[in-house]
């Protein structure tokens, strides 16, 4: 599998693919958001997750869990979110938690990807 230009980013998608399609699939609709929303971002594995930096700052990650995956986004209690969708109470880190595909547009994550990497 080549879907990256980082080796451990590929052993890691290949990874995940072997365990689950399901969270494969989600875990890769919402990285192709990431990457389409920068060309200055690079990915990496980090925490036991595929992360994704711009200017050497990290932004948020993608993480596989049994029955969903998590977006977290380093700086998102700064971000607009008029209708309360991520969670988390921590100084900064906020995420979202997608169970399946739909979730990706109902929570609107192109909105918060867009204001982690533009920020």
């Amino acid at each position: 599998m080549n879907i990256s230009t980082r080796d451990k980013v590929n052993d890691f998608l290949s990874d995940i693919q072997s365990i689950s399609s399901e969270q494969f699939d989600l875990l890769i609709a919402i990285r192709d958001i990431f990457i389409r929303s920068n060309e200055e971002l690079v990915e990496d594995i980090k925490y036991g997750g595929l992360v994704f930096n711009v200017s050497d700052a990290l932004i948020g990650g993608i993480y596989s869990y049994k029955k969903h995956v998590s977006i977290e986004f380093s700086n998102g209690a700064d971000f607009i979110d008029n209708d309360s969708i991520l969670e988390g109470g921590g100084k900064k880190r906020r995420h979202l938690k997608i169970y399946e595909n739909d979730d990706i547009v109902q929570k609107n994550v192109e909105y918060f990807v867009s204001q982690a990497v533009n920020n």
